[in-house]
């Protein structure tokens, strides 16, 4: 990454690494037999990578490699979960879905699709620091809960849930346990035994891996877990998840886990320094300035700042070169503020003023010294304008 431009929101997606990028290539052109024909050399070689594929994945994560299961991302792993699961039990015992208020759109619409089909669905607070209340938990997780979903890490603060404590309360009341792990896989070690969850989601492009490519971890396997597909076809993933194969994104995704489980270890350490800097430069610059979730343990790269009296999308625009993100959203034509933001007690002018840096593999301390650099001018700027 030149001078020029700086990329600082690897949280939103994160470029390809050139090793998976190489890694792909051949399947494009040179070996592109669908997987599902075993009668010829081609679809033998293409099933031959998926297996492979599989098994770097698995193991980024302790699992097996039949507890694996394909996905275009973390989008349709999360629906899948969660979908799957409660539609299958529709007319059990069990009719109540717990989540938290600050989940990805993925897990909250799919629950709030499910609560208008009759589902008793729970939306759990969280504190200042964006951590889901435990005693909260512990009253709502009962015997008539079916499934818990809880995020790994916040996309927006990044702040880390206690993800085995959370899958124990579940466990004991004789619930399933999902967790959108999109922001934590590759940027934090997980094990899904340690975590002790019964369904995981992940997604390639979150990882330096491509695009409309991810997966679900089932424990188990496919079949172990209750859940009805979310579409029908070929019967592909064993039944789970119909669709021919992308075997390109599968390789990839397979090469971003197989980097990152010998990277991350070293990778955390330098991106949690430069995160702490940037913030301390920041800070010492502009008092003022909030850092949500500073007091929580977050993942090493994100910074959720909100810079009081100034507005977020005019900081950006006095930054240029600096591809950073805000803590608003354009719904259905109307900016508003991030659930994030305001579930953590932000008030709406200071959920605008909030922008988000997210850090990356390729970000280095030049890369992250200008940009503190460009928003203290822009700061001291549009005060000076005020």
């Amino acid at each position: 990454m030149g001078t020029e431009t700086v990329y600082l929101d690897y949280n939103a997606t994160t470029p390809c690494d050139p090793r998976v990028v190489e890694k792909m290539l051949p399947y494009f052109s040179e070996i592109y037999g669908n997987p599902a024909n075993g009668l010829h050399h081609q679809g033998r070689m293409a099933a031959r990578a998926i297996d492979d594929a599989r098994e770097k994945v698995a193991l980024l994560i302790g699992a097996r490699e039949k507890e694996i299961v394909f996905t275009s991302g973390a989008t349709e792993s999360d629906n899948l979960a969660i979908l799957g699961v409660a539609r299958l039990n529709r007319n059990g015992s069990r009719k109540r879905l717990v989540t938290s208020s600050i989940e990805h759109k993925a897990v909250l619409l799919a629950c709030k699709k499910l609560q208008e089909e009759g589902f008793d669905v729970v939306f759990l607070p969280v504190d200042l620091e964006g951590r889901v209340l435990i005693d909260a938990a512990r009253e709502v997780i009962d015997e008539n809960t079916l499934l818990v979903s809880i995020h790994g890490a916040n996309n927006e603060i990044g702040t880390i849930q206690p993800i085995a404590q959370l899958a124990e309360l579940a466990h004991q009341m004789g619930a399933f346990f999902h967790c959108d792990a999109a922001q934590a896989v590759g940027k934090i070690p997980v094990n899904v035994d340690e975590w002790d969850v019964d369904l995981l989601s992940m997604s390639a492009h979150k990882l330096y891996g491509p695009k409309g490519i991810g997966a679900l971890f089932v424990r188990g396997g496919s079949n172990a877990i209750p859940m009805e597909p979310i579409w029908y076809g070929g019967g592909q993933e064993n039944g789970l998840r119909s669709g021919t194969s992308n075997v390109p994104g599968i390789v990839g995704f397979g090469e971003a886990c197989d980097i990152c489980k010998n990277e991350v270890r070293e990778e955390l350490p330098r991106l949690q320094n430069l995160r702490n800097t940037l913030e301390r430069e920041l800070k010492s610059s502009f008092p003022a300035l909030i850092i949500n979730g500073e007091e929580a343990v977050r993942i090493p790269n994100t910074s959720s700042l909100t810079f009081p009296d100034i507005d977020a999308d005019a900081l950006i625009l006095n930054t240029p070169g600096i591809m950073i993100g805000t803590g608003s959203a354009c719904t259905s034509g109307a900016v508003e503020p991030s659930h994030v933001l305001t579930a953590i007690g932000l008030s709406r002018n200071y959920a605008s003023a909030t922008i988000r840096i997210s850090m990356g593999r390729y970000t280095s301390s030049e890369n992250a010294m200008e940009a503190v650099a460009k928003l203290i001018i822009a700061t001291n700027t549009l005060l000076n304008n005020c």
